[in-house]
């Protein structure tokens, strides 16, 4: 993709929804994940990742460059500045459905914490936030299936637009 896909993982706890979120970013094409906060890090193993990260990824996390930042706010200041649009996926009243995107690359797709979501302090700092709509009873999906459910649209959107 023209200009880049960025991932920015915001608070994401469990390990286990980093390595899924690597797999998934593989199969779109994502240019880089960025590890905010406490989306996991430590303890490092030889591919720079836990190692839970790397039993889901399944590999992903050797084509996936990424690196960590403590301040997912800092992190949103610099892309700003080199003209990426940022997009928070986010059960937010502002927010609107994912198929209503218009995105443009470069983009950077922020997915929060699985229990927080994502911090009214960043979602203000977002160009856009997005929605999936929920049917059932619950309020949101598993935030690497979420991230899947947009990238996919993201991506496709943009196939469309050429």
């Amino acid at each position: 993709m023209k200009g880049g896909f960025y991932v920015i993982c915001d608070n994401i706890r469990s390990l286990e929804n980093i390595g899924s979120i690597f797999r998934t970013s593989d199969a779109l094409g994502v240019s880089r994940i960025f590890l905010c906060g406490i989306s996991g890090k430590v303890p490092v193993w030889e591919s720079g990742l836990h190692k839970k990260i790397v039993k889901s990824a399944l590999g992903a996390e050797k084509n996936v460059p990424f690196e960590y930042c403590q301040s997912t706010s800092k992190l949103i200041d610099k892309l700003k500045k080199n003209k990426v649009q940022i997009i928070a996926l986010e059960q937010d009243k502002r927010a609107i459905e994912y198929t209503k995107i218009k995105p443009k690359f470069p983009l950077a797709l922020i997915v929060g914490n699985e229990i927080r979501g994502i911090s009214p302090r960043i979602l203000k700092k977002c160009d856009e936030i997005i929605f999936l709509p929920m049917k059932g009873k619950k309020e949101s999906l598993n935030v690497a299936v979420a991230f899947g459910v947009a990238g996919y649209q993201i991506v496709n959107n943009i196939k469309q637009q050429k």
